[in-house]
């Protein structure tokens, strides 16, 4: 509701008071404010990491401050990386938007398809071929930056298991597959668009409602396997403790899988996927105490054991052998994950997304017939539909995605407490207690929070909160 009104405004103040030029600067001021804001919250989170140096009362007996230490040091490097890189990616945001290169890059990628003469009146090869070039330049100019977070920031603090050759192998499989996957469905939404008449915003929506449901039942079992090795978790106690605590639950376990993550980096995690009675449950390597994967070719792998073996720096090799928790901790994680399913937070977010993706392209088609919003950027003749979807979603639409961002993160928090809770009254509070303590320390998470910034960015509550609500004993 929100955004249709947004829309109906916008289109009356552009009739009656606005022009391309006053357009453009509402947005360029808006990108720079958003950019002052957040920069605002991180250096307030920045001083946080800077100023507590030692273990607080709260957190005595939950973190050793050796690991405390490590955390904050973790944390400062992740935040001067971050206001470097992101105030790159301010001046580049401004200075694409400064010097039209959206609308050069969309004159390039008609030419080059002209020189090839090909002459058709379709828009749809020339959305593609600029598609193309936006995501060629994009990650060319992303790649100085993620290889240094990946092979210095990571590496560093013993992340990265990434060789050099392995990490350039994934990003092209990884460009390829995006593509292969994203043009096809483009290509159809503006077909859609184009021939769709008045109410195209819904076919437009049901089709991207299909593709989203898609995508959730076949991601894991099609996509990707493509990029990590899934394999199916080993018969024993692990197994059919998990087996059991869906079967309490009259969750359709069909399929429970190991991913061997850890060839690229040491993080863990786990998750749940699939729809109506197909349901899957994936566990990270990384994860998992005592498993061993069944690839052992990983080069990264064999080159960090045996660095740390001629060091002869016991302590660096039990602190990587002791990563991860115990079944039953993994038994409690997953009672959370279960938690979700259980109190539908998973459709309550699905229900979410589709009212506001209906509405948003309802907005679309109030807005991307407009003359200015496409003169505010330079397509002073022409109206590309995919423009018009990069000009108002992105753009137009940032105030609304701000305050949508903040309100869906709010609504997250309150979900984990309430999957907390779940787990809790399975008599699973103290092994999820301990293994959200040794994940927090395992992946060098700093347990304290500005609270301003904590509000606006937090989908998980901190660590604190997490453990207090869980209290010590089920």
């Amino acid at each position: 509701m929100t955004t249709c009104l947004f829309a109906i405004y916008f289109n009356y103040f552009v009739d009656k008071f606005w022009n391309d030029e006053f357009l453009f600067r509402f947005v360029l001021v808006f990108v720079w404010i958003t950019y002052l804001w957040e920069s605002f919250l991180s250096y307030r989170q920045y001083k946080v990491y800077t100023n507590v140096t030692t273990i607080p009362p709260d957190f005595v007996g939950v973190l050793d401050q050796k690991t405390f230490t490590k955390a904050r040091l973790y944390s400062i490097d992740k935040s001067k990386f971050g206001f470097v890189s992101k105030l790159w990616s301010q001046l580049l945001t401004t200075a694409i938007l400064l010097s039209n290169i959206i609308p050069y890059l969309w004159n390039i990628s008609g030419d080059l398809l002209r020189s090839f003469d090909y002459n058709s009146k379709s828009e749809i090869p020339q959305t593609l071929v600029f598609i193309l070039i936006g995501s060629l330049v994009s990650s060319l100019l992303d790649l100085p930056w993620s290889l240094y977070y990946t092979f210095v920031i990571e590496e560093r603090y013993g992340f990265n298991n990434q060789t050099l050759g392995f990490y350039f192998k994934d990003k092209l499989k990884k460009f390829v597959v995006s593509q292969a996957i994203m043009n096809p469905i483009i290509a159809a939404v503006i077909y859609i668009i184009h021939i769709g008449g008045d109410y195209f915003f819904i076919y437009l929506w049901a089709f991207c409602s299909v593709i989203v449901f898609l995508f959730m039942t076949i991601y894991a079992d099609y996509i990707a396997p493509l990029f990590d090795k899934f394999v199916p978790l080993p018969e024993g106690e692990l197994r059919t403790k998990i087996e059991e605590l869906a079967l309490s639950l009259n969750f359709p376990l069909k399929k429970l899988y190991v991913v061997e993550n850890s060839k690229r980096s040491s993080h863990s995690n786990a998750y749940l996927y699939g729809v109506h009675k197909n349901k899957r449950i994936v566990l990270f390597d990384t994860l998992l105490q005592d498993y061993t994967p069944s690839d052992e070719r990983d080069e990264k792998k064999k080159e960090n054991d045996e660095k740390l073996a001629n060091d002869g720096d016991e302590n660096k090799a039990k602190e990587k052998k002791n990563k991860g928790v115990s079944n039953p901790e993994i038994v409690a994680i997953l009672a959370h994950e279960l938690g979700h399913w259980k109190l539908n937070h998973v459709l309550k977010n699905i229900f979410i997304t589709e009212i506001n993706m209906f509405l948003c392209f309802a907005c679309f088609g109030l807005l991307y017939q407009n003359p200015v919003v496409y003169s505010a950027f330079g397509f002073f003749n022409e109206r590309p539909v995919f423009i018009g979807l990069i000009l108002i979603f992105q753009y137009i639409f940032s105030p609304y995605n701000e305050i949508l961002s903040f309100l869906m993160t709010c609504l997250s928090r309150r979900f984990e407490f309430q999957a907390d809770a779940f787990a809790k009254q399975l008599n699973k509070a103290s092994d999820l207690r301990s293994a959200v303590i040794k994940l927090n320390a395992d992946n060098l998470s700093f347990p304290i929070y500005d609270r301003l910034y904590s509000a606006w960015y937090l989908s998980h509550p901190p660590l604190l909160e997490r453990v207090q609500a869980l209290g010590k004993l089920d």
